[in-house]
């Protein structure tokens, strides 16, 4: 594809499809202002809150297992058209949940539409984006996730403003997404199906349509020669045919979690209370942490195709290593506590900036074409496992002392650091064809 002026119709379709990952992050972040309300309201013990909060991420796993099967035999467009009518219900049914399993049953949904957006959207964006700025449009995907996450933030202190009495309180403000969704699903109306999936499917005149309607001229041989080459794909083949890539997504989709980043921002109005801030303040400190993350996901917007991947990765990862150091130290006695919402604003600076604005690009690029949806799923799939891991165990090991998880994500980060050096080759500027043709040569040659 062309390395133009981004047409208007292709920014809005760019737009109308991150619009799912607002929602995305709305729901992932909504949670923070509802634990205690819930503990309360359910009478939770630890280990039940750790499952409330991980419910959704069991409904995460399915959609990410599902979504790629999906994605290659309906298309990205129609998953993501079934996942916006997941976000609705589930908005509206946790507002009116009748008890505790009802509230999880309408989570894990939330869950499984996070889960398909989560594969399908980067997907999408990907294979409709010049390779020049993909980047920056994949990372769109990202960017619209922060400021759902801001906007949950947001919401959570309107609400608690607006509503004293805690009982209705939490069901508003898991109940606000349903907005978000029904306006996610008539945007979804007139976005076409990407041209490298309509050319896989054989579908070369709707291929056509499509791509005259995005960029104003026909997909180009190169990508119609990759896609039709390419046959049904089993998961099994990745292992022996898109081994390299296979072991990437895992690795990048681990580590982002093990970032402690949902972790954090799950539990934050709780790390902050045990910091000493009142729910006030819990509340805007907040809303702080999202407005940096906002600020710094669009800084990495602005690197990710100058600077490169890589190199965001690195520097990132010593960055985070440092910060969460530092955590620790706050949360044991070692430094004042009134530190902690500066040091978390760095963390989540130094992770919107590198793993935030990385990772979905990332394993978006990596899988050949006949891989791409598999791959996908595989990465956000590992994501998400490791986001209800890590989020089921932090409020046990936080019980035991606060400064346990910041330790344990610090040493994961140096990990990063030494992973990312050793494994990771850079994509950017790259098209997604170039790409494929370096993954498959290092698979058959030595690594690069």
């Amino acid at each position: 594809m062309g390395t133009g002026p981004v047409r208007t119709t292709l920014m809005s379709v760019v737009v109308a499809v991150s619009l799912s990952g607002l929602l995305f992050g709305f729901d992932t972040a909504v949670i923070s202002g509802v634990t205690d309300a819930l503990r309360l309201h359910y009478d939770l013990s630890a280990a039940a809150l750790g499952i409330t909060v991980s419910s959704a991420l069991v409904g995460t796993m399915l959609g990410a297992a599902t979504a790629g099967i999906l994605g290659d035999r309906r298309g990205a467009r129609s998953g993501l058209r079934w996942a916006a009518a997941l976000y609705l219900i589930s908005g509206l049914g946790c507002a009116l949940a009748w008890g505790w399993f009802s509230l999880l049953a309408f989570r894990i949904m939330a869950g499984i539409a996070i889960g398909v957006s989560s594969v399908l959207a980067p997907i999408y964006l990907a294979e409709i984006a010049p390779a020049a700025r993909r980047g920056a449009i994949v990372g769109g995907f990202q960017v619209s996730i922060v400021i759902g996450i801001l906007l949950a933030y947001v919401c959570n202190a309107a609400v608690d403003a607006l509503i004293s009495n805690p009982t209705i309180a939490w069901r508003w403000k898991l109940g606000c997404t349903a907005l978000p969704a029904a306006i996610f699903q008539f945007l979804m109306v007139r976005v076409p199906d990407s041209p490298r999936w309509l050319t896989m499917r054989g579908r070369t005149d709707e291929a056509t349509a499509a791509s005259l309607s995005l960029y104003g001229h026909a997909p180009i041989q190169e990508e119609i020669v990759s896609a039709v080459s390419h046959g049904t794909v089993s998961l099994a083949s990745l292992w022996t045919e898109a081994r390299r890539p296979m072991i990437l997504a895992i690795v990048i989709g681990a580590l982002n979690q093990l970032t402690g980043i949902n972790a954090i921002l799950y539990y934050l109005n709780d790390i902050f209370a045990a910091a000493g801030f009142a729910q006030v303040s819990a509340n805007l400190q907040a809303i702080a942490v999202g407005v940096a993350n906002l600020i710094f996901t669009i800084v990495g917007m602005t690197l990710i195709d100058r600077v490169g991947r890589r190199p965001l990765l690195l520097v990132g990862g010593a960055a985070m290593a440092v910060l969460l150091t530092v955590a620790t130290a706050i949360m044991l006695g070692m430094l004042p506590k009134f530190l902690m919402v500066g040091v978390l604003v760095c963390f989540i600076a130094a992770f919107a900036t590198s793993q935030g604005a990385v990772i979905w690009v990332y394993m978006s690029e990596i899988f050949p074409a006949r891989f791409r949806a598999a791959g996908q799923a595989l990465g956000a799939g590992t994501v998400w496992l490791f986001d209800a891991l890590v989020s089921a165990v932090f409020p046990v090991a936080a019980a035991m002392s606060p400064a346990i998880p910041f330790a344990l994500f610090a040493v994961c980060m140096v990990v990063q650091c030494i992973l990312v050096f050793q494994l990771f080759p850079e994509t950017k500027k790259a098209s997604l064809e170039e790409i494929e043709r370096r993954m498959l040569g290092a698979r058959q040659g030595p690594a690069q």
